[in-house]
């Protein structure tokens, strides 16, 4: 069925009549595009329209200028962008009805249902811009202030037209949920902002919006927002990288294989190279490989780090970054993978003290 049916009674029924779409953005990840699907949706509806590649789909279609914009803000926390695009189309663009095949005018070329999905959930998010929604209300992203989550979904509901769902993660605002009613065509319909389906996570109070990588609101007028990056300390070749979760506490450490454990912290080498340092243990190189954090023989070549200067201690920082995560916290002699971003179950910092 090619022509969008609307009305609330079937929205949900079935494949064809879909109607509400969902757009989430990631406030606190590399990037802030996630994706755009329907919010109570069937999956993977087509395998045969499984591309094999995201970015030659949207070369074939003349939308080679989306892969510069994806690759900036639609990112995957495992370093494989495309992978994740191709993921969304699979699971969520293949299950829109008026982007099957006969629904495409006829001299479409293969892959240009994908492509238009790619379009429109850009255009969709290039729509929905968090910050300045917020700023534009005076809420900007500051360490030591709260918001009520009437401030901040007002403030947005002010310039996107409905009311957002908001989900935050140990009381920190994590994710923004905004919801469409689609009229018309995926190709060339209206995405017009609606309620939410659902409630967010977030508490009525005392919700923290504080700033990326890391960084400290400054007091003063300084000439750059991000804070120093640079090695720890001239003087500190040697250290061992702590962790600390949300809550401001310090559990553990790394060990020589670069995962998390409260047992005998390992001792790194630093390394000065150029725009950073590099780490080694007892088992090689350290690096961020697939988005994980390892150390020994896969890690190759080394990742270059950074330190950021926060409260007079150095955190360890990747590509900008100081947010790491995880799935759950070490007891015992039990060993915890760390990945980089935040869109594990714990959130965290790695702290370098020297030795």
């Amino acid at each position: 069925m090619c022509k969008n049916i609307t009305d609330e009674r079937l929205h949900l029924a079935v494949r064809s009549s879909v109607s509400h779409f969902l757009q989430m953005m990631l406030t606190h990840s590399t990037g802030q595009l996630s994706s755009s699907g329907q919010v109570t949706f069937p999956q993977d509806c087509d395998e045969s329209r499984n591309y094999p590649s995201a970015k030659e789909v949207l070369k074939a279609n003349n939308k080679s200028e989306l892969i510069t914009f994806m690759d900036k803000y639609w990112l995957s926390n495992k370093n494989d962008n495309e992978g994740l695009w191709e993921h969304e189309w699979n699971k969520h663009g293949t299950c829109m009805s008026t982007l099957e095949p006969g629904c495409l005018p006829p001299s479409s070329k293969k892959g240009a249902d994908a492509a238009l999905y790619f379009q429109r959930a850009v255009d969709l998010f290039k729509a929905s811009d968090t910050y300045s929604f917020l700023a534009e209300a005076g809420i900007r992203p500051d360490s030591r202030k709260q918001f009520s989550l009437e401030e901040i979904t007002q403030a947005i509901k002010a310039k996107h037209g409905a009311t957002p769902a908001l989900d935050c993660r140990n009381g920190r605002l994590s994710q923004i949920y905004y919801y469409f009613h689609l009229q018309g065509s995926a190709i060339d319909g209206t995405f017009l902002p609606v309620e939410p389906l659902k409630p967010g996570s977030c508490p009525k109070t005392n919700i923290s919006y504080p700033p990326k990588n890391g960084a400290v609101t400054p007091t003063s007028t300084v000439t750059s927002a991000r804070p120093s990056q640079t090695t720890p300390t001239s003087d500190v070749s040697r250290a061992t990288i702590a962790v600390r979760t949300s809550d401001g506490t310090t559990t553990g450490c790394l060990l020589s294989t670069g995962r998390w454990s409260t047992q005998t912290c390992a001792k790194m080498n630093i390394i000065t190279v150029d725009n950073g340092f590099t780490l080694t243990s007892s088992r090689g190189d350290c690096a961020i490989v697939s988005g994980e954090f390892t150390c020994g023989n896969s890690a190759n070549p080394p990742s270059v780090f950074t330190a950021t200067a926060l409260n007079g201690e150095n955190l360890l920082a990747f590509d900008g970054s100081t947010a790491f995560t995880a799935n759950s916290i070490p007891r015992g002699s039990t060993q915890v993978t760390l990945s980089t971003g935040s869109d594990g179950v714990n959130d965290l910092t790695l702290v370098i003290n020297g030795v």
